[in-house]
Formats: structure tokens, C-alpha cells, sequence
């Protein structure tokens, strides 16, 4: 009996989307509003979130399905915080808790990134600058690049469907 491996790096090579990353400091749901309207898209947020390891880490998605053109968005979060319990033990009769906010990102290697936007179809570069032009003209936006995806190497983050 033969036995196939599949490696991921292939398959994800074989899709053609670009991926921009934003940087700015509201919360997703006012940025998927600021991208529909200057996009003219209509991002809709889903139903569940990215979830790793079992609830410790959640992102948001929102997601708007062009079908004239069969493209699909993304705006996925790559922030994710936790508060969580820490217990201060210190050589005194009583101990100590306080709270602790843990930050976890979905994209390790962008961990300035506040928001990526995903899109499963590869423009060329004119189109590709155009978007991120109209990203930058949300005055709330403070940057927005093109992340080469052949970089990454936690890119399986990204493959959500």
C-alpha cells in the first residue's frame, strides 16, 4: 500500500489571494464598517471566530463574498488578548493576585499588525495599489502594506474554509 504525504506549503502556493496588513487601533467591528464603505464592499461578520487552542485564542473574521467577481475578503484580527489570573507568591504570610493580559497573535511574525486583509484572488499591482491607497485614505488606518505570503511561515493561520 503507497503512502501520500500532502504538503501544505504546495497547496497553499497553488491559491492566489493578496494579503494586506492594517495597522490602527479601533475595534473590528467599526473597521469592517470604514472598509465597506471606502472599499465598497460589504464585510459581514461570521458566525465563529478562529479558534486555537481549544478557546485560548480567538480572532474575528469578517468575510464579504463578491460573486459577479468571484472574489472573496477576509478581515481577520491578528490580535488576540486574554485576562487571565496570576498568583504573586512572595515570602510573606499572604499571596497575592493580580490580572494579567496575555497577547496572542495569529500571524507571529507580523505581531504589530492589527487587522489583515485577505483576498482569494491575486490582482496585479495596479489594482493591488489602489486598495491599499483607499485603505489609507481611512484616516483611523495608520499604515497598510502588501505581506508576501511566500514569507510567511505560519501562513496555514490563513486557511480558514
Amino acid at each position: 500500500m503507497a503512502v501520500h504525504k500532502l504538503i501544505l506549503d504546495d497547496v497553499f502556493e497553488d491559491v492566489s489571494c493578496t494579503l494586506i496588513a492594517i495597522h490602527c487601533a479601533i475595534e473590528d467591528y467599526r473597521i469592517a464598517y470604514l472598509l465597506n464603505k471606502y472599499l465598497n464592499i460589504t464585510l459581514k461578520r461570521q458566525p465563529k471566530d478562529l479558534d486555537f487552542n481549544k478557546g485560548n485564542a480567538t480572532y474575528s473574521v469578517f468575510e464579504y463574498e463578491d460573486n459577479k467577481k468571484l472574489i472573496r475578503w477576509n478581515l481577520i484580527s491578528n490580535i488576540c488578548k486574554l485576562e487571565t489570573d496570576s498568583k504573586l507568591v512572595q515570602q510573606s504570610l499572604f499571596s497575592t493576585h493580580h490580572k494579567v493580559i496575555k497577547t496572542h497573535n495569529l500571524i507571529p511574525e507580523y505581531s504589530k499588525v492589527n487587522y489583515f486583509l485577505k483576498i482569494d484572488n491575486e490582482f496585479n499591482n495596479s489594482i493591488e495599489k489602489i486598495i491599499i491607497n483607499n485603505l489609507l485614505k481611512i484616516p483611523q488606518i495608520a499604515m497598510a502594506y502588501n505581506v508576501d505570503m511566500s514569507l510567511l511561515k505560519s501562513k496555514e493561520h490563513l486557511i480558514f474554509d
